[in-house]
């Protein structure tokens, strides 16, 4: 068969899902069935992928969604928790005293803060997290969506302590060709990974300091009653003053610290000092901006959860509601850190599946490890403990995050099947390469020296097939490596764009859409959503492609 039609076989069920949900509006329950059958067919039939892989890899795939699912429990429990307790009454009035304006709430309790979060655990934890604090705060389902997943962008190549350039980039260059290279160099592989994160940093942070500011646009462009890019434009001072304040500690800790903190470092330090500063008012807008009255508020861009009514008098004490965040952000990155045994205690439980079917495929489960865990535990100290809530109270927060759960089950049950088979189509009977390294290796070839620029494109298809930025730069670091060094381009440059358009891909992965829907009460409404989303990423790889070009003539 002709790689063109090969590569436009292994696109296929991209493509129906692109049709579907972008092109029709479909919900992600609707649209990924269709890709599981379109992926299966086509191993079946053009990759002779044997039935019993093909089978096996949607075992793995419901596996990983099972653990998907415990962390979107974990946000969604904690969540009732401070909202039974009067704590989220007390962050939202909190953030309202520090700016009345909404894309000044955007910036800090979304992308700050979910940078920080993404720092400490990764996965797509920090959309379950914004999303719901900042629905409480008054946003319309949607547009929390919207900003908790643009803040699925920047911080992510540096998320949950490093793992997709720790593990991603580290493990997919553990390869002959590499080591052999490193070795005339009389560099180690870690090292090498290093040097990476360094451009890594580097590329994210010129396009991360403008963030921000895209968010605050895009916030008053589709749920402003103007609907005005202008309106958003207007807060450029503060936007790239915020920009800043994580962006430099995010690239002097990559360069200095290595890859494990630059986004919780970032994230951590930019919050404090924007959040400072406006309290202060400083580079705060003349006219606060909010959005329409409630009642005039299309039906797209409401969920069937409802914040909370607010409540007259002084309630909680603000450093009391916010404790528990502070708690869960202390612990997953004190979980984190292989200097402490607790990673090691913790990691020790695995409920793995070993050898699924006799594939040699197997997914494990380390459930103690997993954000979804730390949530509950931080979830239920926090009622008894900080709060005073009674055991039934505890439960019936447990129960109304499972009933909410159970709506994103379907459509991450039938998408993770879909992403592992695409991922596993290298185990054949054809010798063909597995359907993203074939479809990657066909568009290379047929874009030559102008790859910097299209680079981060492979890593972005690889996050949103995969669902992961750390699974993209494991399946494409060795073939961007390939590239650079068949184009002679610098290598380290080339795998740094892979890791960069990985995280942007983020944005636009099915499963964080899905997980972010759940959260928020909008199951069924990924097609919309999606849409939103894919604008910034669009944008994020442009800039990237072009700054990885500007740095080529440097480097």
């Amino acid at each position: 068969m002709a790689e063109p039609v090969l590569a436009f076989l292994a696109f296929l069920p991209i493509l129906v899902v692109l049709v579907l949900m972008l092109g029709l509006g479909w919900g992600a329950r609707q649209a990924m069935p269709f890709s599981l059958l379109t992926v299966a067919l086509v191993g079946l039939l053009a990759w002779q992928v044997p039935g019993v892989v093909v089978l096996a890899a949607a075992i793995q795939g419901i596996w990983v969604a099972l653990s998907l699912l415990w962390i979107i429990f974990g946000a969604l429990f904690l969540l009732a928790v401070l909202s039974r307790s009067g704590a989220v009454e007390a962050i939202r009035k909190g953030l309202r005293t520090v700016s009345p304006d909404r894309r000044i709430q955007a910036i800090l309790a979304g992308f700050l803060l979910g940078c920080f979060i993404e720092g400490a655990s990764g996965f797509g934890t920090p959309a379950a997290v914004v999303g719901p604090l900042l629905l409480a705060l008054g946003f319309p389902a949607a547009a929390a969506v919207m900003v908790g997943l643009m803040a699925q962008s920047t911080p992510v190549s540096f998320g949950a302590i490093g793992t997709p350039i720790l593990v991603g980039v580290r493990s997919g260059l553990d390869a002959p060709p590499v080591r052999e290279y490193l070795a005339l160099a009389g560099v180690s592989l870690e090292a090498y990974a290093w040097e990476i994160a360094r451009f890594v940093a580097l590329i994210h942070g010129l396009v991360g300091l403008l963030m921000p500011l895209l968010i605050a646009m895009m916030l008053t462009r589709f749920f402003g009653e103007r609907r005005s890019w202008r309106e958003g434009l207007a807060v450029w001072p503060f936007a790239l003053f915020a920009g800043a304040a994580f962006v430099v500690p995010y690239v002097l800790t990559a360069w200095t610290l290595g890859p494990e903190f630059p986004s919780l470092f970032g994230g951590l330090l930019g919050l404090a000092v924007a959040a400072y500063a406006a309290r202060r008012g400083f580079l705060q807008p003349k006219t606060p901006w909010d959005f329409p009255r409630r009642e005039a508020w299309p039906a797209w861009w409401m969920g069937t959860l409802e914040p909370p009514k607010e409540k007259e008098g002084p309630g909680m004490p603000l450093f009391r509601a916010w404790t528990p965040y502070v708690v869960l952000g202390l612990l997953l990155v004190l979980t984190r850190l292989e200097a402490l045994p607790l990673r090691g205690w913790l990691t020790q439980v695995d409920l793995a599946l070993r050898n699924i079917l006799g594939t040699g495929i197997s997914q494990g489960w380390q459930i103690l490890y997993s954000p979804g865990t730390i949530l509950l535990l931080v979830g239920v100290l926090a009622g008894l403990l900080l709060y005073g809530m009674g055991p039934r109270s505890i439960g019936l927060a447990a129960r109304e995050a499972f009933s909410q759960v159970r709506a994103a089950s379907l459509a991450l049950l039938v998408a993770l099947p879909m992403v592992r088979i695409f991922i596993e189509s290298g185990r054949n009977t054809s010798g063909l390469e597995s359907m993203p390294l074939l479809l990657a290796g066909f568009v290379a070839e047929n874009v030559g020296l102008a790859w910097p620029a299209f680079a981060a494109v492979i890593g972005a298809l690889g996050a949103f097939v995969a669902g992961s930025n750390t699974v993209s730069n494991l399946m494409f670091a060795l073939f961007q490596w390939g590239v650079a060094d068949r184009l002679g381009l610098p290598h380290a440059l080339i795998v740094a764009l892979q890791a960069v358009g990985g995280a942007a891909g983020n944005m636009i992965t099915v499963h964080n859409v899905v997980a972010a829907a759940a959260v928020t009460g909008l199951i069924g409404r990924e097609g919309p959503l999606l849409r939103l989303t894919v604008r910034p990423t669009l944008l994020y790889l442009l800039l990237a492609g072009f700054f990885g070009w500007v740095l080529l003539r440097f480097f």
